[in-house]
């Protein structure tokens, strides 16, 4: 794709983002929304593969049925009560209709089945924005409209989130795929404890995005899609593997490593909350997705040969995505100890 071309969508993309963030009028939250999905379009067909052109179609068609209800619950509420302010969502059916947008915004379970098709057939590093900056916006119109939001409605969505995010990357052969369940999964333990904690669902959803930036980087360098690639790819980037060990176990949110400290905080704020079976529910369904970054790892540290001679170690990377890597992988490994600063910044 023409530089020039990718920089206007990139800019897009951030302006689309910041526009729906800062905005108190439900029109200017729409409006950066679709400024978002066109940015990301071309970004996810740019390889004019059938795969990609069809991940592209699915995107834009559920995008824009998620657009549509988020803006017709808007005007249903300001039909009721006369309000375009985005945190007066005070009627029944609006949020309702809102919830459901932003379930399928996000890939929410039962609005999951396009996000592993469309990061199946887009290019890493639009998988990286799929995966993080793509989410904000959403979750920036839940925070806003969190205290008016349907806790049993959310519970649900989320616990089903976590369950089929989990048991559907059981048997996944393509890296993209496995991220796409373990984002579902994710968004899961997002969803449980934005209505008690809006804070905490930000800083699960920050560290999310950092883990997955790393994961997405790291494979972006060392060129791998398949599983059965990633059991010979040791030989480029040794070092690299090793933290890349790391940070697929700190995104199954084993201590003590960074992934543990949003899950901890979740479920000792659902214990706060009287909801001790839905935190042992959904620690419990937490196992299955468990099983497959352990799946991840092993096929990351397991020392098979090359299949071929000259499949030699890199001597020369980039320097400022190896910089950026560096960084991402100590931060997805090491925050934990200082948890209590953290908490005292969020």
């Amino acid at each position: 794709m023409n530089p020039q071309a990718n920089l206007i969508f990139i800019i897009s993309l951030l302006l689309g983002t910041t526009i729906t963030i800062s905005s108190n009028h439900w029109i200017m939250a729409w409006t950066g929304l679709e400024i978002n999905t066109l940015a990301i379009l071309p970004l996810i067909s740019k390889s004019h593969h059938p795969r990609a052109i069809e991940a592209a179609t699915k995107y834009f068609l559920t995008q824009s049925a998620a657009s549509a209800l988020v803006l017709f619950s808007s005007m249903t509420n300001a039909w009721h009560t006369g309000q375009w302010d985005i945190t007066q969502l005070t009627h029944p059916t609006s949020s309702l209709i809102l919830t459901s947008a932003i379930a399928m915004k996000l890939g929410l379970v039962p609005f999951h089945f396009w996000f592993p098709e469309v990061l199946q057939g887009s290019p890493l590093t639009t998988g990286l924005l799929l995966s993080t900056i793509m989410k904000l916006p959403p979750i920036a119109l839940l925070y806003m409209t969190s205290h008016s939001l349907n806790p049993t409605l959310l519970t649900t969505l989320a616990i089903l989130s976590t369950a089929l995010g989990g048991w559907m990357g059981l048997n996944q052969t393509q890296i993209r795929k496995v991220l796409a369940f373990s984002s579902i999964s994710h968004l899961g333990w997002m969803a449980i404890i934005i209505i008690y904690n809006p804070k905490l669902t930000l800083l699960n959803f920050y560290l999310y995005a950092m883990m997955t930036a790393t994961i997405f980087l790291t494979l972006n360098t060392i060129k791998v899609l398949k599983l059965s690639t990633l059991m010979t790819a040791w030989t480029k980037i040794p070092s690299l593997n090793a933290m890349l060990l790391l940070t697929l176990l700190s995104l199954a949110g084993l201590p003590p490593l960074t992934g543990f400290l949003p899950k901890w905080l979740i479920i000792q704020e659902l214990t706060k909350q009287d909801m001790a079976p839905a935190a042992t529910l959904i620690s419990l369904l937490s196992l299955l997705s468990l099983f497959f970054y352990l799946r991840l790892a092993y096929c990351t540290t397991i020392t098979l040969p090359p299949h071929t001679t000259n499949h030699m170690k890199q001597w020369r990377t980039n320097k400022s995505t190896s910089i950026m890597i560096a960084i991402l992988t100590t931060m997805s490994v090491l925050l934990l100890p200082i948890s209590p600063m953290i908490l005292t910044i969020v």
